[in-house]
C-alpha cells in the first residue's frame, strides 16, 4: 500500500455494502470502510460487516473519520454513503477531501427531518405544515396548530421507526415514542406535521452533475382508505402511463435540485394530494430492497457500479441509455396488525415459494418468537418480492400471496 493506490471510502457499508464492495473491486479500487454506528451494535446486528474491507475504520462523526482516513496512506477517489445513517457525513467528508459529492452545506438538510422541512420551506418546495417539539408535552399544542389528523416522527430515524399517527386531541395527549427502539439513535426532538391524504410514491433517481433521471416509482398501496402511519402493505411499481407520473417526476426533480443533490442515487417519498405533490422525505442514497436486487436481475441497471461512477465524478451510461426493463416489480408486507403475541406458525409459505412470480421470501420470526404489532420495517413478520410481465400480473401475484399466507399468533395475556 502507498499513497498512489486508489481507494473508495464507503460510509457504513452494511445492507447494500456487499454490492458497493464488489463494484469497487471490479473497478480496481481498494475499499476503505468507515463505520459510524456503535461498534457493539455492529457486532450484534452485522457480525460479518468487515468482510471485503481492505481497511475498516470506526468513527462517529466526520472529524473522526477524516482523521482516521488521513492515516491510511490511500489515494481516495470517491466517498459513498452506503447506508441511511451516514448520508450527511459522506458529503461533508468528500468536501473536505476535495472529491465529487453533493452540496455539503445542505448535507444536514438531506438527513435531519427538521432541517429538511425548514430548507424545503425556504426553497419553495411544497411540504406538510409542521412544528418541531422537544418534549411530548408540546405535541398537543403543535398538533392543534397543524390540524388533525397529524403525524409525529423522530427527526433522525428511518424505516418508519417511531412514526405515529395522531387522529385527535385525545391521541395527542397520550402519544409516546420509544427512543430505546431507535435504529440509529435520535436527538430528543420530533416533527409534528400535517397528515396528507393521497397516493404515496417512492421515487428512485440517479443524478449526474445536476441532471436527474427517474429510474422508477413505487406506489405504497394500503388495504383500505383509512389514515396510516406505516406505508408498507403492497408496493407496486408504477408505469409512465400513470396519471400522476409526470407531476411526481417534476416535483422530485425540483426537490433534488433544491437540496443540492448533484450526483448519485436518491430515494424520495412524496404524497399526491388534491392540491398538488408534497415532499415527505428525500434520501441521497440507493433504495433498499427489493429495488436494487430486482434491477440487477431484470434490467440493465448496475446500481452499485452506476452509483460509484457518479461518486467518482463520471456520468454513468444509465443516465442516457434505455433501462432495458424485462419485468415490473412489487413487494408485499404481511403485517401483524392485531396484537403482540407469540408466533405459533406461518402457514402457506411453501405454496408462496413455489410461485414463479415470487423472487424472494423474507421471514423475520420463527415459531416461539415474540411478534410485536408491525409499526416499522424491522417488525414485518413476512415479506416477499415479486416480478411479472406487467403491472396487472404484479398485483395479481401480491393478492395470491396475501390469500395464501396466514400468521398464527397467540396474543399476549393482557390482550
Amino acid at each position: 500500500m502507498n499513497e498512489t493506490e486508489p481507494a473508495v471510502v464507503l460510509l457504513d457499508p452494511l445492507k447494500n455494502g456487499a454490492g458497493y464492495k464488489k463494484a469497487a473491486l471490479d473497478m480496481g479500487l481498494a475499499v476503505v470502510a468507515v463505520y459510524t454506528l456503535d461498534p457493539q451494535e455492529l457486532k450484534a446486528r452485522w457480525p460479518d460487516h468487515t468482510d471485503g474491507d481492505d481497511v475498516s475504520l470506526y468513527a462517529p462523526d466526520a472529524a473522526g473519520a477524516l482523521a482516521a482516513l488521513r492515516g491510511t496512506g490511500y489515494a481516495f477517489r470517491a466517498v459513498v454513503p452506503a447506508f441511511e445513517s451516514a448520508v450527511h457525513l459522506a458529503d461533508a467528508i468528500a468536501h473536505e477531501l476535495g472529491l465529487p459529492g453533493n452540496e455539503a452545506s445542505l448535507a444536514w438538510a438531506r438527513r435531519n427531518k427538521a432541517a429538511m422541512r425548514a430548507h424545503a420551506a425556504e426553497a419553495g418546495v411544497r411540504i406538510p405544515a409542521f412544528r418541531l417539539v422537544h418534549d411530548f408535552s408540546q405535541v398537543p399544542a403543535a398538533a392543534a396548530e397543524v390540524g388533525y389528523p397529524a403525524i409525529v416522527k423522530p427527526t433522525m430515524d428511518a424505516g418508519a421507526n417511531g412514526v405515529t399517527l395522531i387522529s385527535d386531541a385525545r391521541a395527542a395527549e397520550n402519544v409516546t415514542i420509544d427512543d430505546d427502539n431507535a435504529l440509529f439513535g435520535s436527538p430528543k426532538e420530533w416533527l409534528v406535521e400535517q397528515y396528507i391524504r393521497g397516493r404515496e410514491f417512492a421515487v428512485n433517481c440517479f443524478s449526474s452533475d445536476g441532471d436527474h433521471r427517474v429510474i422508477d416509482m413505487w406506489e405504497y398501496r394500503q388495504p383500505d382508505s383509512r389514515d396510516y402511519d406505516f406505508p408498507l402493505w403492497d408496493n407496486v411499481q408504477a408505469t409512465p402511463e400513470d396519471p400522476d407520473w409526470e407531476r411526481v417526476a417534476e416535483h422530485v426533480a425540483q426537490v433534488l435540485t433544491a437540496f443540492g443533490v448533484r450526483r448519485g442515487p436518491s430515494h424520495t417519498e412524496v404524497k399526491v394530494a388534491s392540491d398538488g405533490v408534497y415532499l415527505i422525505e428525500v434520501g441521497a442514497r440507493l433504495p433498499g430492497g427489493p429495488a436494487t436486487d430486482q434491477w440487477v436481475e431484470y434490467t440493465d441497471i448496475r446500481p452499485f457500479h452506476d452509483a460509484l461512477e457518479c461518486y467518482l465524478g463520471r456520468r454513468p451510461e444509465i443516465m442516457d441509455k434505455p433501462l432495458g426493463s424485462r419485468a415490473l416489480f412489487g413487494a408485499i408486507a404481511i403485517r401483524n396488525d392485531d396484537a403482540p403475541g407469540t408466533l405459533v406458525a406461518v402457514h402457506g409459505l411453501d405454496k408462496v415459494r413455489e410461485r414463479p412470480a415470487v423472487d424472494k421470501v423474507l421471514v423475520s420470526y420463527e415459531p416461539g418468537d415474540h411478534v410485536p404489532v408491525t409499526h416499522e420495517t424491522k417488525t414485518i413478520p413476512v415479506g416477499a418480492w415479486v416480478s411479472a410481465p406487467d403491472q396487472q400480473g404484479v398485483v395479481r401475484a401480491l393478492a395470491e400471496i396475501r390469500a395464501a399466507v396466514t400468521l398464527e399468533i397467540t396474543p399476549d395475556p393482557q390482550h
